[in-house]
């Protein structure tokens, strides 16, 4: 397996299939299944972290609560430790498995300065305006509604709080999409929106100043077995609603494995994946949309 990481130029807005709809359900026992090997197999998510620290080196970031949201392993949690010691790290996933492995990685009689929770991202048990700086690696192509895990960063996090992530962009894993095409109709891999989106997405949210852009991460791989071997390790298995639900079977599976590589005679697998990164600001408490506003000093006086 060979990877090389490449600067993409900014592309037009695409317009994304919003009708694939992610099973949670299946989601979390993929994860709880790949806690165990996720750190071998994890190197995407290695990439878009080392960039995301990468991208945060100019901001002025001095939290004292940090959330990581979608933590996987703990990894990113492991590195914002070093950065910011004297914070309080929340470390939230909705993998049961996945969080045991990131408390295995807490150094000891810390007790104090960790906690973990078990949630849905679009569903936080936090209270509101109570985080300075929310982290979430790779934590959106796991979910169908990026704008309500937004709504709900957006709720936490303080005003001028920091949210820093990085998703994948609708250039993604295309090659897989295309040789199941070949076979069959159905959803095999879920559709990732553009970055134009992402960023409509965060302002709706009442998130300030987005600011985005784009790489290309190219990942080869020597046979099909081993690229599947590493997408089941890391728990990015199909986990769509709409996926066929009947045994694919071995001659159709190496009929896509020829699809994948190109030809007869050929085994090698090149993929590409668009990294979509971002960051922006709180922009505080919101008032609910239901809620009107009177100006008091605007009511006139009851004349008798």
């Amino acid at each position: 397996m060979r990877v090389s990481l490449s600067s993409c130029a900014n592309r037009l807005p695409r317009k994304v299939n919003d009708t694939l709809k992610v099973n949670l359900r299946d989601v979390r026992r993929r994860f709880d299944r790949a806690a165990s090997t996720f750190d071998s197999a994890d190197f995407v998510h290695a990439v878009t972290r080392e960039g995301l620290f990468a991208r945060l080196e100019p901001l002025v970031v001095d939290p004292n609560t940090i959330l990581d949201l979608g933590c996987a392993t703990g990894s990113a949690t492991h590195q914002l430790r070093k950065r910011f010691r004297r914070a309080h790290l929340v470390s939230l996933d909705i993998s049961h498995g996945m969080l045991r492995q990131a408390v295995g990685k807490r150094p000891r009689f810390s007790f104090s300065r960790y906690s973990e929770v078990q949630a849905n991202a679009v569903s936080l048990p936090i209270k509101d305006q109570s985080i300075d700086f929310v982290f979430s690696n790779l934590l959106l192509p796991c979910t169908d509604s990026p704008d309500l895990v937004f709504q709900e960063v957006a709720r936490v996090l303080k005003k001028g709080g920091v949210f820093a992530f990085a998703s994948l962009g609708p250039d993604s894993l295309l090659e897989i999409s295309r040789a199941w095409s070949r076979l069959d109709g159905c959803a095999h891999v879920n559709r990732f929106p553009d970055m134009h989106d992402i960023g409509d997405a965060l302002v709706r949210s009442g998130l300030r100043d987005p600011v985005l852009d784009v790489d290309r991460l190219t990942v080869s791989y020597d046979n099909a077995e081993k690229l599947f071997a590493d997408l089941t390790d890391v728990g990015a298995r199909n986990a769509l609603q709409q996926r066929n639900r009947s045994l694919v079977g071995k001659h159709r599976f190496r009929e896509m494995q020829r699809a994948l590589a190109g030809g007869e005679g050929d085994t090698g697998i090149g993929l590409e994946l668009e990294l979509v990164y971002g960051h922006c600001w709180g922009g505080g408490a919101r008032l609910d949309p239901s809620y009107h506003r009177v100006d008091a000093s605007r009511i006139p006086r009851r004349r008798r």
